[in-house]
């Protein structure tokens, strides 16, 4: 055996995957699915009779839950499908960059400095306006395939 060590780069997360298996048949509406490898909360889903050949199928239309596209797709009930993990997560609202970016609190004392604000214009200007004018905002971002948005605004008072 060598005496020299080892490096290993890892840029797994413990093997945990972004999506699970799920039959399509048990996926019901204000759930969550990938459809065109992009996680979608689904909004209506209908299922067709057993034809000729066999499978009922179901047709999903799904929102995107960062880009609020409308997606379809229509899979065979008894097949899987992937679900995204999707989780929220609270923080609080330290600074906002001239580039953008905001600086965040997490729960630990951490300082998570890589989230954009959000695009929607609307969400936008409430974060910036509370923001200018000095209150506590906690702002709730979701994470879903390796991708994260801030989709919601709380305010908890002034500083």
């Amino acid at each position: 055996m060598s005496d020299e060590e080892h490096h290993f780069e890892s840029k797994a997360d413990a093997g945990a995957s972004k999506t699970f298996p799920q039959q399509a048949g048990t996926i019901r509406k204000n759930g969550y699915i990938v459809i065109k490898a992009r996680p979608c909360k689904v909004v209506e889903v209908s299922t067709s009779k057993t034809g000729k050949h066999g499978h009922a199928k179901c047709h999903f239309v799904g929102i995107d839950i960062f880009t609020a596209k409308k997606l379809e797709d229509i899979v065979p009930s008894s097949h899987n499908c992937d679900v995204p993990h999707v989780t929220r997560t609270d923080y609080q609202l330290i600074d906002i960059s001239e580039d953008g970016f905001v600086s965040l609190l997490t729960e630990s004392g951490n300082t998570k400095d890589d989230l954009r604000l959000p695009t929607d214009e609307n969400l936008l200007t409430q974060i910036k306006d509370g923001f200018a004018e000095g209150k506590d905002l906690v702002v709730s971002v979701m994470s879903a395939m390796g991708e994260e948005q801030i989709c919601a605004l709380k305010d908890i008072g002034p500083k």
